[in-house]
Parts: C-alpha cells; sequence; structure tokens
C-alpha cells in the first residue's frame, strides 16, 4: 500500500507539473525548455544530476530505500506519515475515523492522477495533446 501511495503522491505533481507547464509556466531561466517529452532531452546534465541527488536524498531521509515505509525515526503512525513528530497540521487532534477517511481520499486521488497523468502523456505522445488541452503551446 505504501508503494501506491508514493506513486499516487508524484502523480499529482506529475499531473500539475504536465498542465502548468503546457500553459506556459516555466521557471526563470528556462522559458526555452518546451513542455512534455520534448523537454527531456533539453534538461541540462547538471539539472539531472541535482534532480537525482534530491531524489535520493528525500529517498534515504524518508525510510533509506525501505519497501515497507517506514522511517527511519520511528515516528510513523502509518506507512507513509512523513511528519517525523514535527508538522502535523492538527492531525493527531481528529479522530481515528477522520484520518482514515482522509487517508482513502488521498489515495483515491492518487490513484486518480496516476490515470490521468497516463492519459495525457498518450495523448502527448498520439500528438492531439492540444485538443484536449486548450492551452497548449
Amino acid at each position: 500500500r505504501y508503494i501506491e501511495l508514493k506513486h499516487g503522491r508524484v502523480a499529482m505533481l506529475a499531473v500539475v507539473g504536465y498542465l502548468v507547464t503546457y500553459a506556459g509556466v516555466r521557471f526563470p531561466g528556462a522559458e526555452d525548455i518546451p513542455a512534455g517529452f520534448a523537454a527531456l532531452p533539453e534538461i541540462p546534465g547538471m539539472v539531472w544530476a541535482q534532480m537525482i541527488g534530491t531524489w535520493t536524498m528525500m529517498e534515504m531521509a524518508n525510510g533509506g530505500f525501505k519497501f515497507d515505509g517506514s522511517d527511519n525515526a520511528g515516528t510513523q503512525e502509518f506507512p507513509g506519515d512523513f511528519r517525523n513528530g514535527f508538522i502535523d497540521f492538527g492531525w493527531d487532534k481528529q479522530s481515528d475515523a477522520w484520518k482514515r477517511n482522509k487517508r482513502s481520499i488521498e489515495l483515491n486521488n492518487g490513484r486518480a492522477a496516476q490515470m490521468g497523468i497516463l492519459g495525457l502523456m498518450t495523448h502527448e505522445l498520439m500528438g492531439n495533446v492540444s485538443d484536449i488541452l486548450p492551452l497548449a503551446k
């Protein structure tokens, strides 16, 4: 379940990033990088190195590549809980039923996002992404 949760979180970020870049929003200095798959060969090598380093550090800080989703600090309430005893935004004050409901909502939104990013990528490869995204350039 933890791996599905992690993939869902990544997919939610991917859908937002895909839509934002297709709308023409770019970071300063990256205005000339295209959106979608066309961006992959345009990304400089040092940016790839920074991304891979960041991903590795995040994985190591949040469990060190463990497949059960447990963290190194042992403070998780459930697999995928990365508060690490620091930030909870009132989570600890809620009932178990409320927490279970919110976790189910996140899992279902992640599943929908996985299908969404797959659909966006498929339509881009088919060449008709501008038909479904009116702001696509």
